[in-house]
């Protein structure tokens, strides 16, 4: 019988890059996902090293980490957190709810990405892992929020085998919803706008001829290209993009170049210039099979800039690159009308006290029906010819 040891790492250090990568993105992976930018050493650890996490931010690093024989075989990015913010998967009510009533909902445990809503493993697993593995990261999750007395622990945007494991361990599921882009064998821009309904085709081209008419040329950007012009020009947009939400900008400057530096073969940064001047930017990140939209901002208004940056694109990238899917982030039914459809997220979540457990699952249920309508009412107004478009769900 395998023994597991379970060890809490306050930072990702105190971990070798190859042996989290290891399990992280362990080789020879198949399905939706192979590589996955985000869950990767050099992104999470970049967080730490630039302040964005750690310290006074919120975010208390607790990854939890199982060996065997002295070697990691299993782990999982975690975090305290003493709010709810940056994680695109809300929970206020339900704090709110709690504290009157009497409750202390944070400090809470959460296991995911931090400031990316963006499908993935959580649980991650190296590929000769002894059996049982997987089943120790969450016995692992489980032990270090009982023992620090969390209110309640959460995994968020789960891939699907993470959720079967965790709803056959009593996790409670929450379902949400976002607009991806699919690549169904598409030549090009133009094979994709074929499968869409005549006036929405006319629609998008005519957006893509207005928002590059007042002389704006956009250029793709990635690996050895990115220079701290780029970042310079970027995060002045970054911050642009937090002043007009009213909004607290979760990365810092220094974030920015770490990426470069540590990732730059997997980031697409896609710049507008008018005059030969930055004017506006979207920073992707690129995996095996899909391209992550992350953040955009401007300097200068265009009418359609921002559908073609965001949207169009980072169409035009990924079937250039033969990827399946572009993920566009959180939000913006907008997206609909531009070829990006309806999917659903996960999450999965377990509450120390069993009133707060049994309000949040009744409420995560009714959500959860509201979101499956909310997808069937987006999936009938889809842009494509009758046929094109089997929505995902």
């Amino acid at each position: 019988m395998t023994t597991f040891r379970l060890r809490i790492a306050q930072t990702l250090a105190e971990v070798p890059p190859e042996t989290w990568d290891a399990c992280a993105n362990p080789p020879g992976q198949t399905g939706e996902e192979r590589f996955n930018p985000f869950i990767t050493h050099a992104f999470l650890h970049a967080l730490e090293t630039t302040g964005c996490v750690g310290g006074r931010t919120g975010w208390s690093p607790a990854h939890v980490l199982i060996e065997s024989d002295e070697k990691l075989v299993a782990c999982a990015p975690a975090y305290f957190k003493s709010h709810s913010q940056g994680e695109y998967v809300f929970d206020h009510a339900l704090a709110d709810a709690f504290s009157r009533a009497g409750g202390r909902y944070y400090p809470k445990l959460l296991c995911a990405t931090p400031f990316t809503p963006v499908n993935g493993r959580r649980l991650l697993v190296a590929a000769d892992a002894p059996q049982g593995a997987r089943e120790a990261v969450v016995a692992g999750l489980r032990q270090l929020a009982a023992k620090t007395e969390a209110s309640s622990l959460h995994v968020n945007f789960a891939d699907a085998p993470d959720m079967d494991f965790l709803r056959a361990r009593n996790f409670s599921p929450r379902k949400g919803q976002q607009f991806h882009f699919f690549n169904r064998g598409y030549a090009g821009f133009d094979d994709f706008l074929g499968a869409l309904a005549s006036r929405k085709r006319k629609a998008i081209r005519k957006e893509r001829e207005q928002a590059l008419s007042a002389g704006i040329e956009v250029e793709w950007v990635t690996g050895a290209a990115l220079t701290e012009a780029h970042w310079d020009a970027f995060f002045a947009f970054y911050i642009d993009t937090g002043s007009r939400k009213w909004g607290r900008p979760y990365l810092t400057r220094a974030f920015f170049s770490a990426l470069g530096e540590k990732l730059g073969d997997r980031v697409l940064l896609v710049m507008a210039r008018r005059n030969g001047r930055p004017i506006a930017g979207a920073l992707n990140l690129i995996g095996d099979d899909a391209l992550y939209g992350r953040n955009w901002g401007c300097l200068e208004d265009h009418p359609c800039l921002h559908f073609e940056l965001c949207y169009y694109q980072a169409i035009d990238f990924a079937l250039s690159r033969g990827l399946k899917r572009v993920e566009a982030g959180a939000q913006g039914e907008h997206k609909l009308a531009r070829g990006y459809e309806p999917v659903a997220t996960f999450s999965a979540h377990e509450f120390r006290d069993p009133r707060l457990a049994a309000a949040a699952e009744d409420f995560f249920a009714h959500e959860g029906a509201a979101v499956e309508e909310v997808i069937a009412e987006y999936a009938a107004m889809a842009p494509f010819r009758k046929g094109e478009s089997p929505t995902k769900s």
